[in-house]
């Protein structure tokens, strides 16, 4: 089988992408190994609501519907994306796994599960969510309970009246111990990890995402500068509860560490009041609980790890130099081998769904010109 372009990826990514190749008049073909388009999100916790405004996280060709509000819920996103491969007429041929891809003169050798392919340009759009981390700590494998990646995690209800800690201090991690606590557990530790800025979601009525895109237009060391004063001002000092101010302004602290600050949707006013407890990391494991990293022991019946994933692109491109991450150098647009592109392995403060979007429109383009 021969195609111009290969999309992998049926996520909001791949969807963008392969919207704008069709839009273009390009011939493309799409796979995902997963069963469902939006896979991710799908088997994201049932409170997950999108971070950023659904104004500035449409995929091109198509607004998130009138009725949906700020900031859509899970299913409404995957709704979504449902009414977007519809509108745009895409068909991904899911349960299609790629299983590595190599270049070659005038493009790249493909194998599939369903069969080899030679493709001119391959789009690389299966999004950062593949892999869960899992670190270990000394004495995990004698603890009584239960211990599970954030991707197990659905709802809190599941932990009514039980002892949990929540691994990370990022949004994922964040929004589910707020779940945690509204659901009825007994008691709710966040344990915190590196320094990472936080801020509201809304700041006086807008998106926090509406400054990141303004202070992305900006020199960054001024922006840098602003970001930091607001989200100081807009939270309050927050190291007597643990959380420590990267050195890195909020804008570097992203392109150098990947680290998007965390966006409070009601976590932090029930940290101040001490329903939800913090810790400054984990030392070890005991039989009944963990001891951080303070010397202070918390009983626990279980723990969740929301300690983020990886791509898992080195088994697909083993020749490919990722960075330190495991994430690409480039981003929608071309790098050292012609006819390579990435879509949507980006965090960044101005929203990934804007970003991706944008990534898409140049890939197409860019293929267009041949």
């Amino acid at each position: 089988m021969n195609a111009e372009t290969l999309v992998l990826g049926a996520g909001p990514s791949g969807l963008a992408v392969a919207a704008c190749l069709a839009q273009k008049g390009l011939a493309y073909q799409q796979i995902d190994r997963a069963p469902a388009l939006g896979a991710s999100w799908r088997a994201h916790y049932d409170r997950l609501h999108l971070h950023t405004a659904k104004e500035h996280s449409a995929l091109p060709g198509l607004p998130f519907p009138d009725h949906y509000p700020r900031y859509p819920s899970r299913d409404q996103v995957v709704a979504y994306f449902e009414a977007y491969a519809a509108h745009h007429h895409l068909a991904p041929r899911l349960g299609v796994e790629l299983r590595s891809a190599h270049p070659v003169e005038g493009g790249f050798d493909v194998v599939t599960s369903e069969g080899d392919l030679r493709v001119k340009n391959l789009v690389i759009a299966s999004g950062y969510n593949a892999v869960p981390k899992l670190p270990t700590w000394p004495g995990q494998s004698d603890f009584q309970g239960q211990v599970l990646h954030s991707r197990a995690y659905r709802t809190g209800a599941a932990f009514a009246g039980q002892r949990v800690a929540v691994v990370g201090n990022g949004n994922s991690g964040a929004e589910i111990a707020l779940d945690l606590w509204e659901q009825g557990a007994q008691a709710v530790t966040l344990v915190l990890g590196r320094p990472r800025y936080v801020v509201p979601r809304d700041v006086m009525g807008l998106p926090a995402q509406v400054a990141s895109i303004f202070y992305s237009k900006l020199p960054r060391r001024l922006a840098d500068a602003l970001a930091r004063r607001t989200a100081r001002m807009a939270m309050g000092d927050l190291s007597p509860w643990g959380f420590g101010v990267p050195e890195a302004g909020p804008l570097t602290e992203v392109e150098t560490n990947g680290r998007v600050a965390l966006i409070d949707v009601g976590t932090i006013p029930l940290i101040k009041q001490g329903k939800i407890h913090t810790l400054p990391g984990i030392e070890r494991f005991t039989p009944t609980g963990v001891v951080g990293r303070d010397g202070r022991e918390v009983a626990l019946d279980a723990v969740i790890l929301a300690c983020g994933y990886r791509a898992g692109l080195e088994a697909i491109l083993p020749w490919y130099s990722f960075n330190e991450r495991g994430l690409p150098h480039h981003h929608g647009r071309p790098g050292d081998t012609p006819g390579l592109y990435f879509c949507g392995f980006r965090n960044p403060a101005t929203g990934a769904l804007r970003e991706a979007a944008i990534e898409a429109e140049r890939i197409a383009t860019h293929i267009a010109r041949g």
